[in-house]
């Protein structure tokens, strides 16, 4: 895999903060476990560019977008404070199996994360999880869905839209399907090789983030879709409208 030029991935810097668009397939930090390490990640790109640097909050490996990297001690307890009040305003965009109309549906669903990266709903045990969803764009097979989340839990959207059977194109921990061309092209023809899918990833974007900075004035930054998040909407414009 070829590594990322972290100055390319920037998307707005003052002397505390630095946003970047985070490509799929890179973690936000060292992951646990031998796995991981020897990894690059955002957090080791981040500090060769800045000896202090530390990740505000992560995004899953595989899914793309804004994520917030502090410059200093002061900045990061700035930000993890404002995480802490609710007071960042987080916006994803994901693609979903299926034809949903929601608007501004209000998913108030516990979420309980026993290591292990698994999740699970459990009103009992779980933490409180909150998302609000809105479709912005509907398709013959899919939908363009807006996911604000309120809570910061591991994979709290991903987990959310699938208790509506909503699941995340691509997200076969939850049941979501591959987008395939073969699908939604008439008249595809198939090949002797295995058919790849449109995105290798599960369909899920960080696209939006507003913050304060140190000076209490807003930050706001908005990160455009990677190549394969782009492509799959390209193709569902052109053959799934």
């Amino acid at each position: 895999m070829k590594y990322p030029n972290f100055k390319d991935l920037i998307l707005f810097e003052n002397d505390d903060y630095i946003v970047v668009n985070k490509p799929p397939f890179v973690a936000s930090l060292d992951e646990r476990g031998a796995a991981g390490a020897g990894e690059i990640n955002i957090l080791r790109l981040a500090r060769q560019y800045t000896d202090d640097a530390q990740i505000c909050h992560r995004l899953d490996k595989e899914t793309s977008g804004a994520i917030v990297i502090a410059k200093n001690p002061e900045a990061y307890r700035n930000l993890s404070m404002q995480f802490e009040k609710r007071k960042v305003n987080k916006i994803y965009h994901a693609v979903v199996d299926g034809q949903f109309q929601f608007d501004n549906l209000f998913v108030d669903l516990p979420i309980l994360n026993d290591g292990n990266k698994n999740v699970t709903i459990d009103r009992q045990e779980g933490k409180r999880a909150e998302t609000f969803f809105t479709s912005l764009k509907y398709y013959k097979h899919y939908t363009l869905v807006e996911c604000k989340p309120v809570t910061g839990r591991m994979h709290q959207i991903r987990i959310h839209l699938a208790t509506q059977r909503a699941a995340i194109c691509g997200d076969t921990m939850y049941r979501g399907k591959p987008v395939f061309l073969s699908k939604i092209k008439r008249g595809y023809r198939l090949t002797d090789e295995e058919e790849q899918p449109i995105m290798k990833r599960f369909a899920l974007h960080a696209k939006q983030i507003t913050f304060k900075g140190v000076d209490g004035q807003e930050i706001f930054v908005e990160a455009p879709y990677p190549k394969d998040f782009a492509t799959l909407l390209k193709l569902l414009d052109k053959f799934d409208a």
